[in-house]
């Protein structure tokens, strides 16, 4: 991670010759004159952070839902979290990506780019977010309707990588990695999101459930190589049509690989149809 934060480092100081730090200082609340976080939610983010925040007028913004922008009861305008949004969902999709590449190198960039889209869409990142209880630090304006605006996939999802934004504003990108590390990849439902990407067998029949088609029927097709090292060629076929076909040394790893090539021919097929 030392070499990419030292990689994002250049690239973000590209435009100019300012330092990192300037840049981050410019990025605090551009209304705000002091921080209003509660003693509660000061504890909160130290605890996500495990150490005291740098400048904690970003993690306001951070939590600051677009409904307190036009509060009559503040006295000075306030940035929302919707900036910092943008910032952090860039980061958050690069810290994925490179995790998902160092992680997965057997895997194609079409599966990377589709487990990246299942772990960083709003369903996943408000999962996230209502682990960490994220919901109850949102910062928001005069609405009868608080409760369901903490609990909304949007408000969580957004509120969740202006978090990551502010912490790479405010520690740099190796933090902002360690945060995603505790809170995305060693969470529970990771790897669960991970598996069901890559099983092609179960993305299959529920594929054929959802348009009322029969079940696909995997037959071996050859079997090549001495006795220890045998290679299967397994076929996949649905209303005795053949969508795939796939080899490997074990039987349900070529199974999995004609189920790959089928949804990929389906997806695509989809795809032209609309």
């Amino acid at each position: 991670m030392l070499a990419l934060d030292q990689l994002w480092q250049k690239l973000v100081a590209f435009g100019g010759s300012d330092s990192f730090e300037e840049r981050s200082e410019r990025t605090d609340c551009s209304y705000a004159t002091s921080c209003d976080l509660s003693p509660e939610t000061v504890e909160y983010v130290t605890h996500l952070l495990g150490e005291a925040g740098g400048t904690m007028m970003l993690y306001q913004t951070a939590l600051t839902h677009r409904s307190f922008v036009q509060n009559p009861a503040t006295s000075e305008p306030v940035e929302s979290n919707q900036r910092l949004e943008f910032l952090g969902d860039s980061v958050l999709g690069l810290l994925i990506s490179d995790y998902l590449f160092r992680n997965y190198p057997a895997s194609a960039e079409g599966e990377l780019s589709s487990t990246r889209a299942k772990i960083v869409n709003s369903r996943s990142l408000a999962s996230f977010a209502r682990t960490l209880a994220l919901g109850n630090h949102i910062i928001l304006g005069e609405s009868p309707d608080h409760q369901n605006i903490r609990s909304s996939e949007s408000a969580l999802a957004d509120a969740f990588e202006s978090l990551i934004g502010a912490i790479y504003l405010d520690k740099g990108l190796q933090k902002a990695y360690d945060f995603v590390i505790r809170h995305i990849i060693e969470h529970v439902n990771f790897n669960s999101i991970v598996a069901a990407e890559h099983n092609y067998k179960s993305r299959l029949i529920e594929y054929t459930q959802s348009h009322h088609l029969p079940p696909p029927v995997y037959t071996v097709l050859a079997e090549a190589g001495a006795e220890h090292a045998k290679t299967f060629t397994v076929t996949v076929t649905c209303n005795e049509q053949l969508l795939g076909t796939g080899s490997a040394r074990r039987k349900k790893d070529a199974e999995q690989l004609a189920a790959r090539e089928a949804m990929e021919r389906l997806d695509e097929q989809h795809a032209s149809e609309k």
